[in-house]
């Protein structure tokens, strides 16, 4: 292949980051059978060493340079930011609050199934070696792999009940609430999972400081135009993203501390939707590249995939196991608890990102990394096939025009 220069390697990495995916997908029929993130998750994976690198190392060495790499990595990291602030800033811990009896059993039981579930496997992984990351404790890599597998991502969960037709349901508003549950537990499991005793007195000082600007931050913003709450918000989204990172708690950590303390209310939510389908769209599949750049096999494909289906089983395991349970002790429909349990076990982004984290951080290998990708894909996948088998009620997905 002739030699490019780094703009033309860079325009010809982005051209096939966005056409290859969206062709795809538009060829095996859209999102009658999976969501586009799902395609462009297994695009990321084919471009990255594991396959393009493998079968064309001198073409994958020229379209994806180290230089061009950094250029997209920094595409990615704003991209996952902003993702992962709407994704705090779409939590409605008051309306949880309210259903409180309800939530906590239905989140509860739907978290800690598949977080033990997951906990297993990965106890089994830390006896056979190779899959902890160099600065991971046993309790760090076993509680990290237990987490992954309990994640729900809020924001595909909203995409995904609007194209079923049911976001605006009472269902679809049950479903955010435990959800939200969730979310707020396994950030916070995270958080908690980073600590560390040498970086104590900067991450102390951090969550201070954060805490004395976001009540500081309830104050003001709803004083300002719109226009003035979005130009501060992001400013807000920012620093806080940085503080976390010098505290050693991670930038993303960070990014979604910044949304859980924001109010959806402070936005026109069409804005809001809009700003999150952009970044989907325009932003989020470059990330998919950084994820599938990441992808490692060298302890053997067999032996990855076998431990992701271990933690698939897990994870979709654990999550049905939990609202089968807390149907049954709250009386729902038929088929409430199985539609329940296959929605809040769609992982995509949140998972990947939670797994980049721990990546990033030192406490996983990148084969498990890997696997917990592969993870996530599936159930992801797997979500409108099953719904679609067990649950009359919930409607067709909605073709796009």
């Amino acid at each position: 292949m002739p030699a490019l220069t780094l703009v033309e390697a860079f325009l010809v990495a982005m051209a096939m980051i966005f056409a290859l995916p969206y062709a795809v997908w538009r060829l095996v029929g859209g999102d009658r059978w999976l969501p586009l993130v799902v395609v462009q998750i297994l695009a990321g994976i084919v471009l990255g060493p594991a396959v393009l690198g493998a079968a064309w190392p001198a073409f994958h060495a020229t379209v994806f340079p180290p230089p061009v790499i950094q250029a997209l990595n920094g595409i990615a990291w704003w991209s996952v930011m902003l993702f992962v602030w709407l994704a705090g800033i779409e939590l409605d811990l008051g309306d949880a609050w309210r259903h409180r009896r309800e939530c906590g059993i239905t989140a509860g039981v739907a978290l800690l199934l598949p977080f033990a579930a997951g906990a297993v496997v990965a106890a089994g992984l830390l006896a056979h070696g190779g899959w902890v990351g160099p600065k991971a404790t046993p309790v760090q890599f076993v509680a990290g792999i237990g987490m992954a597998c309990a994640v729900t991502a809020l924001p595909i969960l909203v995409l995904l009940m609007d194209q079923l037709g049911i976001l605006r349901q009472a269902l679809g508003q049950r479903i955010l609430r435990y959800a939200s549950l969730d979310d707020l537990a396994v950030w916070a499991m995270l958080a908690a999972i980073l600590m560390d005793w040498a970086r104590l007195g900067r991450q102390a000082v951090f969550l201070l400081a954060f805490a004395l600007a976001a009540r500081a931050l309830q104050h003001v913003i709803p004083r300002l135009a719109m226009r003035d709450r979005w130009a501060l918000s992001l400013v807000w989204l920012i620093v806080v993203a940085l503080g976390a990172d010098w505290a050693g708690l991670h930038f993303m950590v960070g990014a979604f501390l910044a949304g859980a303390v924001m109010h959806a209310r402070w936005f026109d939510q069409r804005h809001l939707d809009q700003l999150r389908e952009h970044v989907l769209m325009i932003g989020m599949p470059v990330f998919f590249l950084s994820s599938g750049l990441r992808t490692e096999w060298q302890m053997g494909g067999l032996v990855v995939l076998a431990a992701a289906l271990a933690l698939l089983v897990a994870a979709v395991g654990g999550k049905l196991a939990g609202t089968a349970l807390a149907g049954r002790w709250l009386g729902w429909a038929p088929g409430e608890a199985w539609a329940i349990g296959w929605l809040l076990q769609t992982k995509a982004l949140i998972m990947i990102i939670f797994a980049n984290v721990l990546l990033d951080m030192g406490l996983i290998a990148p084969e498990a990394f890997t696997a917990l990708l592969l993870m996530a894909l599936a159930s992801t996948a797997l979500t409108l096939p099953m719904l679609r088998l067990r649950v009359s009620g919930v409607a067709a997905p909605r073709t796009p025009a």
